[in-house]
């Protein structure tokens, strides 16, 4: 893939189009509440405005459904970044349009202006053309450094792309690419994959990919649950999906056949509710009719950390059970600080709650790469293109 990192472009006196994922989380009263995916891209925000460019961010910000709607303004965020790099951002009243214009047009070398929510516009998740011709025209230089939405094919990571003549990636994406490219070549083995969430069906995809390169895979969370059933057990009252039992049980199969050891839960955390104030460990293919399963029980936590101790090459996404709940958040946690003990071991979380975990359990600084993009990552692993990348290349 020839893409262009921002270090080989020409960014001064020049705007330069920075594309960020700045859908961070915000405060009731609205600041914003975790800084992590902003504080990710300042180094290509840094290095842009040191060489001079006329900086112009933009970003989407929640789900406003094609609608100026003030919860979803970008102020709190251009008011944390204008505190981060201590100086001035000028916040555009509108994603495109006369005022946008004029907000960019008024840059001066080493300045920094931000569009409001792209999402603002219905034509930025229809990737319309007008709008993204109307974004281009803000642009001599377009850097795309919002990994998080490579996946998507929205006005400001694809269509307006090809409308600007210089284009790349930031120092994030071009890190993204790196870590989980090394995983889609020759890795030191054994190379484990460890898969949680709720739904199987969401990552059947990956799932597949990873049987072509991995020697094990892991399962938790409540995907595990279909898997359970499919094998005989007796979930109770369960989260799992009974149409998919028949994929489970193929997907289990072809990993016999291809010689990938298929790790399951044991036993498992099992309560009421999730509002439960704590939960009952029992086995894994004999959950109770009454109670549902929560998380991963501690036999299962110690077999994944025994294992994750052995590897050399680690891949994890998604939670072992319901961890924003307390008495549910043991095996999640658990897994992540089994990574963080490792040793010279390449490790990679794939965005999402992974990453939410990790930060929780205070070991991110000692994970190899933290992807920022949960659904990107997996696409990137399944070798789907991403439509944010493919715009980018030359």
């Amino acid at each position: 893939m020839a893409v262009r990192s921002i270090t080989d472009l020409d960014l001064g006196s020049r705007r330069v189009f920075l594309r960020v994922d700045f859908n961070v989380p915000l405060t009731p009263a609205h600041g914003v509440a975790d800084a992590t995916r902003i504080k990710e891209a300042l180094p290509t925000i840094r290095l842009a405005l040191e060489r001079g460019a006329r900086l112009v961010i933009a970003s989407h910000l929640g789900r406003p459904r094609g609608k100026p709607n003030p919860e979803y303004s970008m102020l709190p965020v251009a008011a944390y970044l204008a505190e981060a790099l201590a100086k001035d951002v000028v916040l555009a009243d509108e994603p495109a349009g006369d005022g946008a214009k004029k907000v960019v047009a008024d840059l001066r070398d080493g300045g920094v202006a931000m569009l409001e929510n792209l999402r603002f516009h219905p034509g930025e998740e229809a990737n319309e053309e007008p709008l993204a011709r109307q974004l281009a025209s803000y642009a001599d230089v377009y850097v795309n450094d919002a990994f998080g939405t490579a996946h998507r094919a929205h006005a400001s990571t694809a269509g307006m792309v090809r409308f600007v003549a210089e284009r790349g990636m930031g120092l994030l994406m071009e890190r993204e690419v790196k870590f989980l490219g090394r995983l889609l070549g020759e890795v030191e083995r054994p190379f484990v994959a460890i898969i949680g969430g709720a739904k199987v069906s969401d990552k059947l995809g990956v799932l597949d990919s990873l049987l072509g390169r991995v020697d094990a895979i892991y399962v938790g969370g409540a995907m595990a649950n279909t898997f359970l059933k499919a094998r005989g057990g007796a979930l109770g009252r369960s989260l799992l999906e009974d149409d998919k039992l028949a994929l489970a049980r193929s997907f289990l199969k072809k990993a016999e056949d291809r010689g990938v050891e298929v790790l399951l839960p044991r036993d498992l955390v099992a309560a009421a509710g999730t509002r439960a104030e704590s939960g009952k460990v029992v086995s894994a293919m004999n959950v109770p009719e009454d109670l549902a399963a929560l998380d991963i029980g501690p036999e299962t936590a110690r077999a994944f950390a025994d294992g994750i101790a052995r590897a050399r090459t680690v891949f994890w996404n998604g939670p072992m059970g319901v961890f924003e709940a307390a008495p549910f958040a043991a095996g999640t946690l658990a897994v992540a600080r089994a990574l963080a003990g490792t040793r010279g071991v390449l490790t990679v979380v794939g965005g999402g709650d992974s990453a939410a975990a990790v930060q929780r359990a205070g070991v991110a600084e000692r994970i190899s790469h933290i992807s920022t993009g949960g659904g990107a990552s997996l696409e990137f692993l399944e070798g789907t293109k991403l439509p944010g990348l493919a715009a980018l290349e030359s």
